[in-house]
């Protein structure tokens, strides 16, 4: 990584932020370092990511006290501020970044701006308040299980999982590596594309997407009020294509997926954290503890039989969506749950039932945009479009048409 050479700025404090948004503890801010395609954009970076002369807190109050300043920003800071954009400080994340509800026990809630008595969505929660209450123009989270999909679709904006592998994520701290990717929000969809070509790069990627395809049993898997609801949007992205065929993505269960990820997430979580957390006994709220204790229980012979799994998922994922060809599914199976709601539904029913969406890019390490389409009962739902394993700058280019188009 190299070392920014612009200072840290403090002009603009957290106690400007309405949202609850942004870290207080560890702000920090830093001015552009050249000119470039995103000159005049504000961003935020998940509390996940180092930024040179602040300390990286992880969500979690421990974390923060045990560990060290940055040397260094993470390489994709530093990208962005040579192209341009501002970086006015960090963002909220859930603990550990174990979550998907938004809800941080040590830091508070993220206001859903769209939905000021709803969650955010997990675990870029802060990141996604952002954009979405018009702080920032765009901004950094991270997608494992679905950290930037699902608060996308919560509370309304556009959000991008890209390619695993596809950007270099030296910097950020390292949680499940086989599913870890950066991912970024935007209200616009010209400036989520534009974010996007700062951060892949060059793209020698294929010609625009001619194939699209409905994942039939993910659409089951929803209730049938949210199905309907979506059904504009279907036939929107239906029409772009010109036609669009069904396509079964699981043979068998769904849930047997779900279970195949979270194992091989929960043993690569424990080897990144588990000696920490072993020194430090953190105070771990509530889902959160669970499910490190989840991860920490996950045997070697289980994480085998789990790898032998993708092995085989990965092979249909492959055969179903192949260059040219798009996937449309939903984002998430509903829109944001109230605040409040019982840990016991909103950490166990609902997330496993969105991981059964969400899972099917982490495994298959494919790139997926969330496009905020559609509401239900005034409530922003999303859906989504996947697209084979490099495929990003074109699902980005997609996802602008799309908007044009609606």
């Amino acid at each position: 990584m190299s070392k920014p050479t612009s200072r840290i700025d403090i002009d603009w404090s957290p106690s400007d932020d309405p949202l609850g948004a942004f870290c207080r503890e560890n702000h920090v801010s830093l001015d552009p370092i050249a000119s470039g395609p995103l000159d005049g954009l504000h961003f935020a970076v998940k509390d996940v990511m180092d930024v040179i002369g602040s300390t990286t807190g992880f969500g979690q109050p421990d974390w923060l006290r045990s560990h060290a300043p940055a040397d260094t920003s993470a390489v994709v800071i530093d990208r962005l501020l040579r192209s341009g954009a501002r970086l006015v400080g960090r963002t909220i994340s859930d603990e550990l970044s174990y979550s998907l509800s938004g809800e941080n026990l040590h830091y508070g809630t993220p206001t859903n701006p769209a939905a000021v008595d709803r969650i955010p969505g997990g675990s870029s929660s802060g990141s996604v308040s952002a954009v979405a209450g018009g702080l920032v123009e765009f901004s950094l989270g991270t997608d494992c299980a679905g950290s930037v999909r699902l608060p996308a679709s919560y509370c309304g904006v556009f959000g991008m999982r890209p390619t695993h592998n596809r950007i270099d994520t030296k910097g950020i701290i390292p949680f499940a590596p086989s599913f870890d990717t950066l991912g970024w929000f935007a209200r616009d969809p010209v400036i989520l594309e534009k974010v996007g070509t700062v951060l892949l790069g060059d793209d020698a990627g294929p010609g625009d997407p001619h194939r699209l395809f409905m994942a039939k049993d993910c659409f089951e898997l929803i209730d049938p009020s949210v199905r309907s609801t979506l059904a504009s949007s279907i036939d929107l992205v239906t029409r772009h294509f010109g036609k669009a065929d069904n396509v079964t993505v699981c043979p068998g269960d769904l849930n047997d997926w779900r279970e195949c990820f979270s194992t091989i997430q929960g043993a690569e979580i424990w080897a990144n954290l588990g000696s920490w957390i072993t020194m430090e006994t953190p105070k771990l709220g509530p889902g959160i503890k669970e499910r490190i204790a989840f991860a920490s229980d996950v045997t070697s012979e289980q994480e085998r039989a789990a790898r032998a799994e993708r092995d085989i998922i990965v092979k249909r994922l492959n055969e179903i969506i192949r260059q040219g060809d798009i996937l449309c599914l939903p984002s998430a199976p509903r829109a944001a749950p109230l605040k409040g709601t019982a840990t016991s539904t909103i950490e166990i029913t609902y997330r496993h039932q969105a991981i059964c969406l969400l899972c099917i890019a982490g495994l298959g390490g494919l790139p997926q945009v969330t496009l905020p389409m559609t509401t239900i009962d005034g409530l922003p739902l999303g859906i989504s479009l996947i697209g084979a394993a490099g495929s990003d700058l074109q699902l980005l280019r997609l996802a602008c048409k799309l908007h044009a188009a609606s």
